[in-house]
């Protein structure tokens, strides 16, 4: 775990956390009970809305699907965090709510690979949620 400060920066001076700016759009859309397919149609950059189409896949039991949506998601994601100045490592804090679509994204992926037989590729990827944020992997219940 990163020791913060209320700032965000790291009181050991490691990397500072990664905001991700807020999606309005998608958001709204998907708050409004919009299908998430549309919402990620209109906005096929959200992180967001692809996370929703991979957790429903999941709840289907439709794990390829899963693992298709929540890769893109977790791309567009890895994209929006180069944008705000992320490095490849460091904290994505869960407790910023704009975050939670990668993070979200980023957990589905690791369900679908567990489920399809991809087990090294689910270790990663609950490492890489534990190391962007504890709080993440805990409310997610884990990769």
């Amino acid at each position: 775990m990163y020791p913060m400060s209320l700032h965000g920066k790291d009181l050991l001076g490691g990397p500072p956390s990664t905001l991700l700016p807020d999606e309005p759009g998608p958001r709204e859309l998907l708050e409004r009970g919009a299908e998430p397919a549309d919402v990620a149609a209109a906005h096929p950059t959200s992180s967001l809305a692809w996370a929703e189409l991979a957790e429903n896949a999941y709840a289907r039991g439709a794990y390829v699907e899963c693992y298709a949506y929540a890769r893109t998601g977790y791309h567009r994601g890895l994209d929006a965090l180069r944008r705000s100045g992320w490095k490849g490592y460091g904290p994505v804090p869960w407790a910023h709510a704009p975050n939670r679509g990668f993070l979200r994204a980023l957990h589905a992926l690791g369900q679908a690979a567990g489920a399809i037989g991809e087990n090294d590729e689910a270790a990663r990827i609950r490492q890489f949620l534990s190391d962007s944020d504890p709080a993440a992997a805990e409310a997610l219940g884990g990769a």
